[in-house]
């Protein structure tokens, strides 16, 4: 193992506990640009791994929550008209950063989904008469089994994007009764709080292994 992977896992272990071959395709997904599709039902730590991961590598990361709701400038953005300055200005959506979590892509309808298409094909974003790039661009998305009420197929185009696909299951026993350790031992939110922070808030203190 290398030094650089050795200090990504260090880092991460703060937070996350086991699906080190998670973090590894994940890792292999950021390292060439390639976009990552995890699957597996909710509570397993896919968005907890990913902010993780974004953090750990020192890549602005932003996380996009897809419900059926969600139109495509929620996401790439739009032309905004500034009735002061009689002209339109470019409002950017969150897809433009290093690492977009889509999170539960398959919640939101086709149209919205195929927003991403230009995005994770050739690294840029049109919006209006202009282009703009993205790089470095790395799409990863969490999808919840299709099984589930309220979600949708993905189009092949789409799922033609992704280089790596990843099945996140429940981790093992032992592996359960470390992460309900830590979670006892974090500390309460505020001094008479006795609701405790989340694993999330735990990724501020976790560091860039990378830099």
């Amino acid at each position: 193992m290398s030094p650089f992977y050795e200090r990504i896992f260090d880092a991460i272990e703060w937070v996350v506990v086991g699906q080190e071959l998670a973090i590894e395709r994940i890792l292999i997904g950021l390292l060439t640009e390639g976009h990552i599709l995890l699957e597996g039902k909710p509570g397993v730590a896919k968005t907890l791994l990913v902010n993780c991961l974004a953090h750990a590598v020192g890549l602005k990361f932003r996380r996009v929550q897809f419900t059926v709701d969600l139109l495509p400038g929620d996401i790439i953005g739009s032309l905004v008209y500034h009735q002061g300055m009689g002209k339109f200005r470019i409002h950017k959506g969150p897809i433009f950063t290093h690492v977009l979590l889509a999170d539960e892509i398959n919640r939101a309808a086709p149209r919205v989904q195929s927003a991403l298409l230009e995005a994770m094909q050739e690294r840029q974003v049109t919006i209006g008469r202009g282009s703009y790039p993205l790089r470095p661009f790395v799409v990863i998305a969490t999808r919840n089994p299709i099984e589930q009420s309220g979600t949708f197929e993905l189009p092949e185009a789409q799922l033609d994007r992704f280089m790596l696909c990843h099945r996140m299951d429940y981790p093992p026993e032992s592996e359960e009764t470390a992460i309900v350790d830590r979670t006892l031992k974090l500390k309460p939110a505020e001094k008479d709080d006795e609701n405790p922070h989340s694993l999330f808030d735990a990724i501020d203190s976790m560091g860039a292994a990378a830099v």
